[in-house]
């Protein structure tokens, strides 16, 4: 059996989003076309690939141990195809938080020769393009396990302590602090457990054992529009903990954000690049995230005065490479 490369790009297109309905517009077929290829796949690999139900999808372990080797035969085929293009960057954002694209803004600005190549992929699978060439630069949150599970052939410098707000229903009254016992508290992520439990998931877990706090585990609806249609569509009284790059665009459609009065939670963003000689292109955005986060003060996040900034433990060892 000859494997055909149209339908392992899909696969890699689906498993990076996750999502059949995305990854089909992505790829301008339609999702019932898109499930019959990945079914086709399955067959000719005598496998199953993916988990689905009507909510989620996930990868199996065999499809994890697949994606790895999807991805580098995908760079092989591309390097055999293409010559090198030493001004192209490749990169990748997690949904529509601000830190990688303020930072992708900035860099373009500086260096208009440069092209950038981005996709959409979390911490986790950020890290093993980028030690699979399939990345030249990660914005991520680095821990321990990462580490652990990686423990050669990269660095990582801390580039931004994100906090996080309250949000509040359509209609709250606007005040600057209130209380994070006040009313229950939501989030968006998967819930310990489930097959999309991930980086994300385990600080928000961290933060519960340090607070005593019973979060409600909504799900994670990924893009701003679907987070926002969420909150607007809810009934009951609770508070949102949303990261800083939602909370302001929330503000700016009059839904009352505040700042947390007992403790600041800040989720750590580090930059992670592969070992060895970098290119100009990565030496350049390098230096122009130093930049952008010394100008906007990310290391030293706004609160409210004597609130302790906090992060899991693990964060703060590895905070510092």
């Amino acid at each position: 059996m000859d494997l055909d490369l149209r339908l392992v790009r899909y696969f890699v297109t689906v498993a990076d989003e996750l999502h059949f309905g995305r990854a089909a517009a992505k790829l301008f077929i339609s999702q019932p076309a898109l499930s019959k290829q990945i079914r086709r796949l399955e067959t000719d690999v005598g496998a199953t690939l993916f988990v689905r139900d009507s909510r989620h999808v996930a990868l199996t372990p065999r499809g994890e141990r697949f994606l790895h080797l999807a991805r580098q035969l995908l760079a092989t085929a591309d390097q055999m195809l293409r010559e090198p293009a030493p001004h192209h960057l490749r990169i990748a954002h997690i949904f529509e938080l601000d830190t990688s694209r303020v930072v992708a803004d900035a860099f373009l600005a500086a260096h208009p020769g440069f092209r950038l190549v981005q996709s959409q992929l979390d911490s986790a699978r950020q890290l093993a393009a980028l030690l699979a060439d399939e990345l030249d630069v990660a914005i991520i949150r680095v821990t321990s396990a990462l580490k652990a599970a990686h423990p050669a052939g990269w660095r990582h410098r801390l580039l931004r302590l994100e906090p996080f707000r309250l949000v509040g229903r359509p209609g709250d009254p606007r005040r600057p602090v209130v209380s994070v016992h006040e009313r229950p508290l939501e989030v968006f992520a998967d819930a310990p457990g489930t097959a999309l439990y991930n980086v994300h998931g385990r600080y928000l877990s961290s933060l519960e054992q340090h607070t005593g706090l019973t979060l409600h585990w909504l799900g994670n609806p990924g893009t701003f529009d679907t987070c926002h249609a969420a909150l607007t569509r809810a009934r009951d009284s609770a508070y949102l903990l949303e990261f800083d790059s939602y909370a302001r665009r929330y503000d700016d459609l009059g839904i009352p954000v505040h700042r947390p009065r007992e403790l600041q939670p800040v989720y750590p963003w580090s930059l992670a690049w592969r070992e060895g000689g970098q290119p100009e292109s990565v030496r350049a955005f390098l230096a122009v995230a130093e930049e952008v986060g010394t100008r906007e003060r990310w290391l030293n996040p706004e609160r409210v005065d004597g609130v302790p900034l906090w992060a899991p433990a693990e964060d703060l060892a590895v905070a510092g490479g």
